[in-house]
């Protein structure tokens, strides 16, 4: 794995992010010392909320609402109200004492296939690097992993929540996805989906055949460098169009709809527009005829 790619520091001076957390991964009785570092970057821009009436920043004040007047960060505390206005105090060293092992370890309780867990499921990715002392136990959970096709499943404690997680190998770096709990998960009952039962719903053998000319045209490898945030790049345009035009303080209203929705109800050719798409996929791919190729099978004699 590239050093550059998780901004963790190396012998050529790559500059180390902040560490999110310092601990041990635990199978067994393994112990493998490992920092954990954020695997997101996301594309966002810093946006400054401004007073439409004269354009200046607005600003936010953390007040005492009992008497109103402004608290600093130095005197802000955290609290658990247990009663009506009742407050325990708790510290981040009180959430170390709650379970200090807990909050140290990456426990790996079991290993699994990594097609048994559902998409849905994974919510934030980190990265877990070695410490020196823990290369060689690093490595060997890594290359097992590989090897085995498992993934382990653990319990880890961030900050003030624990969080069950997935350790898979990717490349030279073991990835820590935390996973949200089945309880977290609304229940698709209350969804109004359609019938497995295709026939019910009107979906012939012919449309599923057409789909899958359509999506075997368009399939291909996985290649997630060639994915780009194309909005991010437009939207940063849009600012330098604006800066150019000495339009930075305009106001812009939303503007009516270009194109008028289909009306409630509209019955949709499905068969028609897979019959399109598969057929626009083909020409993509499909060499142009010689001309007198195409004379001849239309009957029309070359010229």
């Amino acid at each position: 794995m590239d050093h550059s790619v998780l901004g963790i520091a190396d012998h050529k001076g790559v500059r180390m992010p902040r560490v999110v957390w310092k601990g041990a991964i635990s199978f067994g009785l393994v112990h493998i010392p490992v920092g954990l570092y954020s695997a997101e970057k996301r594309n966002s821009f810093d946006l400054t909320m401004l007073d439409r009436r004269n354009m200046k920043p607005v600003g936010f004040k953390r007040y005492n609402k009992e008497n109103g007047k402004e608290v600093t960060w130095d005197d802000i505390v955290k609290g658990y109200e247990y009663e009506k206005d009742r407050y325990v105090v708790l510290t981040d060293e009180d959430f170390r004492r709650a379970n200090v092992e807990a909050t140290q370890t990456v426990d790996i309780l079991t290993f699994v296939e990594q097609e048994q867990i559902e998409p849905i499921y994974f919510e934030t990715p980190y990265y877990l690097a070695p410490d020196k002392r823990g290369h060689k136990g690093y490595a060997l959970l890594r290359e097992t992993l590989k090897q085995t096709g498992k993934t382990g499943i653990a319990n880890v404690v961030i900050r003030t929540r624990q969080y069950v997680a997935a350790l898979i190998p990717v490349g030279d770096v073991i990835v820590m996805n935390t996973l949200r709990y089945s309880n977290e998960l609304r229940d698709t009952a209350e969804l109004d989906l359609p019938s497995s039962n295709l026939k019910s719903v009107g979906v012939n053998p012919r449309e599923i055949e057409m789909a899958r000319r359509l999506v075997d045209g368009m399939s291909a490898a996985w290649k997630p460098q060639e994915y780009k945030d194309t909005y991010h790049e437009d939207l940063l345009a849009l600012i330098e169009k604006r800066i150019k035009a000495g339009q930075t303080e305009v106001v812009t209203e939303p503007s009516p709809e270009e194109k008028k929705r289909p009306a409630k109800g509209e019955v949709i050719d499905l068969m028609a527009l897979l019959k399109k798409s598969v057929e626009s996929k083909g020409k993509a791919h499909r060499p142009a005829a010689p001309a007198k190729a195409r004379g001849r099978k239309s009957g029309r004699r070359a010229a």
